[in-house]
């Protein structure tokens, strides 16, 4: 596991960094984490460094941690962010890029090891999650983290994954939107696609962008709702 901290505050940074040695020792967990004490140099790195947590303080120059996260948020939707800030004022603006926790400085080291611990949690649960499907090359176990979208397209299902490999399957998309649609994370904003709302990148009037760069067209009487849903399960997400 990666991590990334974030703070223009020297001693704090160390602080955290502390305190995550002390996580790694404490849990067993094997992490690495990697300190920044500019927020521009972390958006820079972040991109091909390919972090799973990113613990980020909110009052930085240049560019703040909500919109470091935001743009965290452009190229990678399945990390997770933690916020740290001397103020709770921009609480609400935390829910824009579905932080998992915020924590108000000085951030404690029991308060820390839960939002750390809370985010390994769903991390093992999500990663218990597949479907086993059939194609022409045999069974095949998809993990619903992995997964986008499924398409129906020409009497087949197409499975499309995060690392945009696709999966040509025969049968009923009907079945398939039945048994993925137990799962609280997908929805369907179109006859011939189920979504993966993990994946979604922005959603207009029209179509909804994904993280691998599809785009989705949606069900026009079904806008409202949609966006709706959507918004609905982002604020899930964080709570």
């Amino acid at each position: 596991m990666k991590i990334a901290v974030c703070d223009d505050d020297r001693a704090e940074l160390a602080r955290i960094a502390s305190m995550l040695d002390s996580y790694r020792e404490e849990r067993g967990v094997p992490l690495v984490h990697s300190e920044f004490l500019s927020s521009v140099e972390l958006a820079s790195t972040a991109v091909s460094a390919g972090f799973n947590i990113y613990i980020l303080d909110v009052l930085m120059p240049v560019l703040n941690g909500i919109e470091l996260g935001r743009e965290i948020r452009g190229f990678d939707r399945a990390s997770s962010v933690i916020f740290l800030t001397s103020s709770p004022e921009f609480a609400l603006d935390s829910y824009s890029v579905k932080a998992s926790d915020y924590i108000v400085k000085p951030a404690s080291k029991e308060r820390l090891f839960m939002a750390l611990d809370d985010i390994l949690e769903r991390t093992e649960q999500e990663k218990e999650k597949f479907i086993v499907v059939k194609s022409s090359l045999g069974l095949r176990k998809i993990l619903l983290t992995k997964l986008v979208c499924v398409e129906a397209y020409d009497r087949k299902v197409i499975y499309h994954m995060y690392n945009n490999e696709q999966l040509e399957c025969y049968g009923r998309f009907s079945s398939v939107c039945d048994d993925l649609m137990k799962n609280p994370e997908f929805m369907l904003p179109h006859r011939s696609f189920l979504v993966n709302m993990k994946f979604i990148s922005t959603i207009g009037a029209a179509d909804m962008h994904l993280q691998n760069g599809q785009t989705i067209p949606l069900a026009q009487r079904r806008v409202a709702d949609i966006k709706k849903h959507y918004l609905a399960f982002q604020m899930d997400e964080v709570l």
